[in-house]
């Protein structure tokens, strides 16, 4: 069970320790939530019903859906993502037949040096397979994952590794053929999250877990760690006041970001996590009802 303290008026989540969570996504993703994945599993099991379809409509490296579809905690996920790179790769592994074993061997197989870097990169692929491979060593190989223009390889690196220290192979290789094992399970669009969320406003039966680029409190960290940034966020708040069927929300932890909560009432409460430098710090959940996250 997660045990809470108190702060204030406000319950505080102790930080997750994520090397206790099942590691299951090829990306090293910035503003990844392999930190919230206890309390995504706790927030689902609250639920009245168990949910037909669950909605991550900015998957990024999705561990959030990927934890849904491997520990069956819906009947059938979706994933979207703009990002034309990303997209590339959620499309080899879950909608290419022998995508997933051909980027599993390229990976095997490819010998990572700084000059073998060069050249994989130097030409953009035109096919999504060659795109996909070419983003999965750009998110191993670049500072802290990012995809996004100005993005470059690592100099040092972990323990004076360099390009190396993130580039696991046998691990990569391992974590795509099991997420094809789940193809079945899992559906994959490339597109705008807000289009996807006002398709399926409606759906009852569906849970959604949003977890937009943090871009509208004044810290903006989105705004150099993705590609695709820019976000209607009063538009976003809109659709998700409207939305249905259950749904949790993620957010910086920031006065304008409650502010607009309240305007749509929605709750908010902190929980604590750890950042990439192991310092702790908070961030927002919101959504209608948030009893799950108190002591039981």
């Amino acid at each position: 069970m997660v045990q809470p303290y108190l702060i204030g008026d406000d319950y505080q989540v102790k930080p997750v320790n994520v090397a206790s969570v099942p590691q299951r996504s090829p990306f090293r993703y910035p503003g990844g939530k392999t930190w919230l994945t206890p309390h995504l599993r706790r927030w689902l099991l609250s639920l009245p019903e168990r949910p037909a379809r669950f909605c991550e409509p900015f998957a990024g490296g999705a561990i959030s859906s990927l934890t849904v579809a491997f520990e069956n905690l819906a009947d059938h996920v979706v994933m979207v993502e703009l990002d034309h790179q990303v997209a590339a790769v959620w499309h080899t592994i879950l909608h290419d037949d022998g995508g997933a074993d051909w980027l599993a061997k390229q990976i095997l197989s490819f010998e990572l040096t700084r000059e073998s870097l060069d050249a994989a990169l130097a030409i953009p692929a035109r096919q999504t397979r060659g795109r996909a491979f070419q983003t999965i060593l750009k998110n191993r190989v670049y500072h802290g994952g990012i995809l996004a223009p100005g993005s470059a390889p690592v100099k040092r690196g972990e323990n004076g590794k360099g390009i190396t220290s993130r580039w696991y192979p046998t691990t990569l290789a391992r974590r795509i053929l099991e997420i094809a094992k789940y193809k079945g399970k899992i559906e994959f669009h490339e597109g705008d999250g807000l289009a996807f969320l006002n398709l399926w406003a409606e759906s009852e039966t569906s849970a959604w877990f949003i977890d937009p680029p943090y871009t509208a409190s004044k810290k903006k960290a989105g705004s150099r760690l993705y590609t695709h940034s820019t976000l209607d966020h009063e538009r976003l708040f809109d659709l998700a006041e409207n939305l249905a069927g259950p749904f949790l929300m993620t957010y910086d932890d920031d006065l304008e970001i409650v502010g607009l909560a309240e305007r749509h009432n929605l709750k908010t409460d902190r929980v604590a996590m750890n950042n990439t430098h192991n310092a702790t710090m908070n961030e927002l959940l919101i959504g209608r009802n948030l009893d799950w996250l108190k002591p039981r």
